[in-house]
């Protein structure tokens, strides 16, 4: 008799997952459910809030009345460009906001377009929130969608109603329309040829960018492991062993030579290595977050301790590395292993209650999209999590460029930051889904409930120094999560932040314009100070928050001696291939 090896459970989920992977290829990976319930949940609150709908009346009514009035107090220009007694460009609207801050949005009749938008997109802010009842999670959700409309309804994004774009238009006689056409023509073209943008062959990998001289010393399933040739005659003993985000490619650390921490690290006299890892396809399906501890961060802290023969590291983490990194140094600290000699993370979060703008994308109704869909071809794309960033700045980065080069007829430019942005990478599903759900989802990491070999690691077990990085503008980790660190270690934390975003926040070279941080160290018996006190207290300085870092790494290390050697073949570690390595080129 033959056995029956059919499984019914298991083919129902089978089911269940195809069907939902079937949705999300047409839904571009987000959960129409979780739309429609986020809709369901306002709509049905509101209409039960008497209250709320009253303010919202009132809103309108005052909103209508100081439209009218300002229309009263301005006077009539003719098209823009053409001079007339009658303008009066001193009149402030009621509302005003930078991305109308061109003088030609005081004329009219583009000042009352301007004025009625952002009196529009006030009352929907106020329609889409403080509502008793609703779930936060749906009112951001729908507060998000309502912004995708009212950033694309925006009066800048028609010729007809920007006035820039309509003088530009009159002036050149439609030429900025027809080269705009031409550049929507090309990048269409570019998109269903798969062809790259021509501007990228001037920011090549290995010829304009991560060109800091070094050898790969180890090569596994999940990464590289790359050695830089020391640029001084002396070295720090102590290396530095850098952890960057598997997300993307690695060299954002590693740019051009005048913005390249890397080459910036080896001048000040360290030994610098950093991981490289492996874009993975179908065959890394099944690898996880463990994997990447193992294969990852301690394959390659065993080298180093080889290679250089040195016991204490300096470790450094960059957003998911950073992540990394924390969950490695509290399983050390579990485990009684005192390799590391301090903590540098860049923001990188450790406490995902409050994760920021992504969270809207993570849910359990997303998730189940999400898995099922890479369930069927075995890692997240590098579109699909690019397209999540793209939504939560559509207005910088999809619209603004969509009136540069399509209605003003406008080149776009390239610079390096941009081009390693292009340079996406996939993420194995089973890491994907653990880290979404273990740590974003259900946050235990902060909780003390993330296993690490079948055990619980917990945060407080770290005992090294810590330098902390947080960005003012980061939309991927805000800085006041990446703060949390205070109250999940007892380490003295050297807490530094600076402006702009995620990575350009991070990219700030000594030299760069327009750079400024605040810095606050924290010893262990130090009470607590929240993040507005910190920020009131911590001390303002002009210029890069690298130079800062290095004055701390400094002061954590050891009398320069001779460098070490490169790789180590007699322990395993020969001089695989000229750095940057194999992996990096993987598309």
């Amino acid at each position: 008799m033959v056995k029956n090896t059919y499984d019914p459970q298991t083919a129902m989920d089978q089911l269940d997952q195809r069907f939902q992977a079937s949705i999300a290829r047409g839904t571009l990976s987000m959960s129409p459910l979780q739309g429609f319930l986020s809709y369901i949940d306002w709509s049905r609150h509101l209409a039960i809030s008497p209250g709320k709908q009253l303010e919202l009346i009132n809103l309108a009514i005052g909103q209508g009345l100081a439209l009218a009035q300002y229309a009263q107090r301005t006077q009539t220009v003719g098209i823009p460009g053409t001079p007339s007694h009658h303008t009066n460009l001193n009149i402030e609207p009621p509302i005003t906001d930078r991305r109308f801050s061109d003088q030609k949005w005081k004329t009219w009749p583009f000042n009352m377009m301007q004025l009625s938008y952002l009196m529009t997109e006030q009352w929907w802010k106020e329609a889409t929130s403080d509502i008793r009842g609703v779930t936060p999670h749906h009112m951001d959700i729908v507060s998000m969608s309502v912004q995708q409309i009212l950033n694309a309804l925006s009066p800048k994004n028609f010729v007809a109603s920007n006035p820039e774009v309509l003088q530009k238009t009159l002036e050149e006689q439609g030429a900025n329309l027809v080269r705009g056409a031409m550049n929507a023509w090309q990048q269409a073209l570019q998109q269903y040829t798969g062809t790259p943008d021509p501007k990228l062959e001037n920011f090549k990998v290995g010829q304009q960018l991560a060109t800091t001289p070094g050898k790969v010393v180890l090569r596994n399933q999940l990464m590289e492991l790359i050695q830089y040739t020391p640029t001084t005659k002396k070295v720090h003993p102590e290396p530095v062993l850098i952890i960057p985000a598997w997300i993307m490619k690695y060299y954002i650390l590693d740019l051009s030579a005048h913005n390249s921490m890397i080459r910036h690290l080896l001048d000040q006299g360290y030994t610098v290595f950093c991981i490289s890892w492996k874009n993975p396809g179908v065959e890394e399906r099944h690898m996880g977050m463990d994997d990447y501890l193992s294969m990852g961060f301690f394959a390659a802290l065993d080298a180093i301790n080889h290679i250089t023969g040195q016991h204490k590291v300096h470790a450094t983490g960059y957003c998911l590395g950073g992540t990394l990194l924390s969950i490695a140094a509290a399983a050390m600290g579990r485990d009684k292993d005192d390799r590391l000699l301090s903590m540098t993370l860049l923001a990188a979060q450790t406490d995902f209650s409050e994760p920021g703008e992504l969270s809207l994308f993570i849910d359990n109704s997303q998730l189940a999209i999400l898995e099922a869909e890479m369930a069927d071809i075995g890692y997240l794309t590098g579109e699909q999590m690019a397209g999540a960033f793209l939504l939560l700045r559509s207005d910088l980065l999809i619209w603004s460029r969509y009136i540069k080069e399509f209605l003003l007829g406008e080149e776009s430019t390239m610079n390096d930051l941009m081009a390693w942005n292009t340079d996406t990478t996939r993420m194995p599903a089973k890491m994907h889904s653990q880290y979404l759900r273990r740590l974003f989802l259900h946050d235990d990491l902060s909780e003390s409930r993330y296993p690490v070999n079948g055990r619980p690691v917990s945060l407080t077990d770290i005992h090294v120094p810590i330098f902390c990085l947080g960005t003012e503008t980061d939309h991927i980790a805000p800085w006041r999560s990446v703060y949390k660190i205070h109250h999940l270690c007892s380490s003295d934390i050297t807490f530094a932040l600076t402006n702009k975003g995620h990575n350009a926040g991070v990219v700030s070279e000594p030299g760069h314009k327009n750079r400024h941080f605040r810095v606050l160290a924290r010893s262990n018996n130090d009470p607590y100070l929240g993040p507005d006190e910190w920020f009131k207290t911590a001390q303002f300085q002009e210029g890069s928050w690298w130079n800062c870092w290095f004055k701390w790494l400094n002061e954590r290390s050891s009398e320069p001696v001779s460098p070490p050697p490169m790789g180590n073949p007699d322990k395993g570690y020969p001089l695989l291939c000229d750095a940057p390595g194999i992996y990096v080129f993987e598309k």
